[in-house]
């Protein structure tokens, strides 16, 4: 393939990457809220639907990663995900929002298994495959990633007064922007047959053996440690920022601003954040960006007001840039190649949702009886255990070094994610 295909392939994917976030952030980044204010659930129901969501994630997560694996470059997986997300209006408006109220333990069903299969795994299938093209292609991953952060903050900088006039504006919107996914993924590239050498192919055998590895364990204890209870906390988050406005519709109005302005600042991170790994290596980029986890739960329980509790949602623009890009150099590093999808798929994205299906409901709860910010204590001690125990959990990853600079003894990194050709 020639430099102006993979070119072409970079801007296809930015793209694609773009809107598939939009319609994300549009469909679901106020979905604590639409819950609440418009459906009327409490806590606890909360919670309920979005232990569903990543149940169904949870159920669809090994799939994604098996087929990712198995069929390489192939567009199969990202196309299904397209079609999906164009239906998302009519599915919120006419299917779920009906359901919810009607029935909340039959509406989390139908609703967990679209929202878990589309916007959940969806969004960690989409990641692994740019990854997979990007490595094939040279160019870095997160340079294209951050044109996600910037279609979900396009999203998010009207979806709060969209909602005050009507949520469905925002459901439909999301629509849209799977229109044009569809014509997006099928431009893009993949010349040579789209599946894997047949003797290099990858055996349900190989993707089981990642259970016997103690590397993948020992890389599940922060997953399944501090980031799942990060994104626990992180769920009814715009519910709790809302409510610190002198009204509803202001705080919803302010959330979409600022979240807006949070994930433009993560979106230059990204640019950034490449450098600050390949100084550190992989272990100490996940590290210092579960540190930061760590530190915007515990200030959300000390913020007094708007400007302190703002302050604290900024933070995740450091953390979400270094986390991405550690996650994928520490994958290529320590894993085989050929299981890339299945390690993020069934490690990050199935851990994320078995965590999260079995803490939501628990976080409900406890913002119900105790309130959010003795909630937020409590989940950045157990995070902060966690996060010790990942110091002598995770496998040691050398910094990157220059080619002709580093040290002759430095292991080679098969897979890494950086770039060959500049974009």
């Amino acid at each position: 393939m020639g430099r102006g295909a993979r070119r072409r392939n970079y801007g296809l994917l930015s793209a694609f990457v773009f809107f598939f976030f939009f319609a994300q952030a549009a469909a679901i980044s106020l979905l604590s809220i639409w819950l609440t204010q418009t459906l009327g659930l409490n806590g606890v129901q909360v919670g309920t639907v979005f232990s569903a969501n990543f149940i169904a994630a949870m159920m669809s997560q090994p799939v994604y990663g098996y087929l990712s694996d198995r069929i390489g470059v192939g567009r199969a997986v990202p196309l299904a995900i397209a079609v999906l997300v164009t239906i998302a209006g009519l599915f919120f408006t006419f299917v779920y929002g009906p359901l919810l109220k009607s029935s909340v333990m039959l509406g989390a069903a139908v609703g967990g298994a679209y929202i878990g299969i589309t916007f959940v795994a969806g969004s960690y299938a989409i990641e692994s495959y740019v990854d997979r093209i990007s490595r094939r292609d040279g160019f870095e991953y997160s340079r294209a990633r951050l044109w996600g952060s910037l279609g979900f903050a396009s999203a998010a900088l009207f979806s709060g007064r969209l909602y005050n006039l009507d949520p469905r504006i925002n459901f439909f919107l999301a629509s849209g922007a799977g229109l044009l996914l569809l014509p997006l993924i099928l431009a893009v590239r993949v010349d040579g047959p789209a599946r894997i050498d047949p003797r290099k192919a990858l055996t349900p055998r190989d993707s089981l053996a990642l259970l016997k590895d103690r590397k993948f364990w020992g890389f599940m204890v922060l997953i399944l440690g501090v980031t799942d209870l990060y994104l626990v906390y992180d769920q009814q988050f715009p519910f709790y920022f809302s409510s610190l406005f002198p009204t509803r519709a202001m705080g919803n109005a302010m959330f979409g601003y600022l979240n807006s302005a949070q994930i433009f600042v993560e979106a230059g991170m990204m640019f950034v954040a490449p450098l600050i790994v390949r100084r550190t290596g992989a272990t100490r980029g996940l590290l210092l960006a579960t540190a930061i986890m760590i530190v915007r739960i515990a200030g959300s329980g000390l913020a007094a007001g708007p400007v302190t509790i703002s302050m604290c949602k900024m933070l995740h623009s450091l953390e979400l840039p270094i986390l991405l890009v550690s996650i994928f150099r520490y994958i290529a590093y320590h894993f085989d190649a050929r299981l890339s999808s299945t390690v993020y798929l069934v490690g990050v994205s199935l851990g994320h949702s078995v965590g999260l299906a079995t803490l939501s409901p628990v976080a409900g709860a406890l913002y119900d009886r105790v309130g959010f910010q003795p909630t937020y204590f409590i989940i950045a001690g157990f995070a902060s255990i966690f996060w010790l125990a990942s110091l002598f959990a995770l496998s040691p990853t050398p910094p990157e070094r220059p080619a002709g600079r580093g040290d002759a003894t430095q292991p080679p990194s098969p897979g890494l994610l950086g770039a060959t050709e500049t974009i």
